[in-house]
């Protein structure tokens, strides 16, 4: 079986270009947490020029570095970017976000396929950005969360089936259904988290865990603690597979 980028990644560090960083760091700083790739994506007032920003500010260090755009608008052409990770909302009520974007984007360019990959989103906090621009349906239980990331991977062929709480830490059983729904696919979890703890607990579950609001509020030493717990979570579960 081929191997996806993503298939090693244990922590995503998701930039969003309309942020600062905090006070006296800079993109260096948040290359060298330890991360294993950093997104470029945010939901509200984000720009292409936002995006470039970003873009060249951390091109030049050896993490891969990807693109989530919000909506085909927003889209850099880039060589430094290693690829694109474009979100399908599956729980949204306006169906835009579930093909309809996407068709868009397909109509203004030509798509380099070979470096554009789908994320399955289950958007589950009703208060986030993301989840009211998308008018998502968030009243969902671990078994219809189950449900989505089945059909994600087995009908709809969803290499990542991405768990979003956006900005508040999720329900770790929601996250454990979803993974034992899924036969191949990887399964990113983002909502929350804050320090070693955190990071550990959603790791024991999730595949990657993504790190976003913590870089821009807290900065650098704090996305270095989640780095620690994710890759330490992944290892006891490595080890665990290997002894059953």
């Amino acid at each position: 079986m081929s191997t996806a980028p993503w298939d090693d990644w244990d922590h995503i560090v998701k930039l969003d270009p309309d942020k600062t960083l905090v006070e006296g760091e800079t993109f260096e700083d948040v290359c060298r947490t330890g991360t294993d790739a950093l997104e470029i994506g945010g939901t509200l007032d984000v720009t292409t020029e936002k995006m470039q920003r970003v873009i060249d500010a951390c091109a030049k260090y050896d993490v891969p570095l990807y693109q989530e755009p919000s909506n085909p608008a927003v889209v850099v052409e880039d060589d430094a970017l290693d690829g694109y990770l474009v979100p399908t909302v599956l729980n949204a009520g306006d169906v835009f976000w579930i093909a309809g974007a996407h068709k868009e984007w397909a109509r203004m360019e030509e798509i380099d396929w070979s470096r554009t990959f789908s994320e399955a989103y289950v958007i589950m906090n009703p208060e986030a950005s993301v989840a009211e621009l998308t008018e998502a349906d968030c009243d969902l239980t671990a078994e219809d969360v189950a449900a989505y990331a089945e059909i994600a991977e087995h009908q709809f062929g969803q290499p990542i089936v991405y768990v979003e709480y956006s900005g508040t830490f999720g329900d770790p059983e929601v996250v454990a259904a979803a993974q034992s729904a899924m036969d191949d696919a990887t399964l990113f979890y983002g909502g929350g988290i804050h320090d070693y703890d955190s990071a550990y607990a959603m790791a024991e579950h999730a595949d990657t865990v993504v790190v976003g609001d913590l870089v821009h509020d807290e900065g650098v030493d704090a996305v270095r603690e989640t780095v620690e717990g994710a890759k330490d979570a992944q290892k006891e579960r490595t080890v665990g597979t290997t002894d059953a």
